[in-house]
């Protein structure tokens, strides 16, 4: 069965860091694309960054440019999200999920299977 399943997620404050977590199972992480949404209160559901091949991701964001950075490891079946100088905007439920190809607007429809999501509260 596929599977997607985020962690990493928690309450922190202005400036600090978190490193989210999707681990994979049911399918090779190698034959899709998969990246990271977000969707904060009242808003939504926005690509952040998507893995187009293990060597070429999208970037979707502006706001989180120079701050967040995605990685992988095939090995593993396992992408990441590596979060840094977190704002109170921040704030969201972030999802994993896989697809056929990254949108290159960053829309939802392209991808077919996603986790339960894990939510990031970055207090003031």
């Amino acid at each position: 069965q596929v599977q997607l399943v985020e962690s990493g997620g928690g309450l922190v404050p202005a400036g600090g860091s978190l490193r989210l977590s999707c681990v994979a199972s049911g399918f090779t992480l190698d034959n899709y694309a998969i990246g990271w949404f977000r969707q904060a209160p009242g808003k939504k559901r926005e690509g952040v960054s998507c893995f187009r091949s293990s060597d070429d991701s999208l970037d979707y964001l502006d706001s989180v440019k120079g701050r967040f950075a995605i990685s992988r490891d095939n090995a593993k079946n396992t992408m990441y999200l590596q979060m840094n100088s977190l704002k109170p905007e921040d704030t969201a439920v972030y999802y994993c999920a896989k697809g056929g190809y990254c949108s290159g607007s960053g829309s939802l429809g392209e991808m077919d299977a996603w986790g339960k999501g894990t939510l990031v509260t970055v207090s003031s």
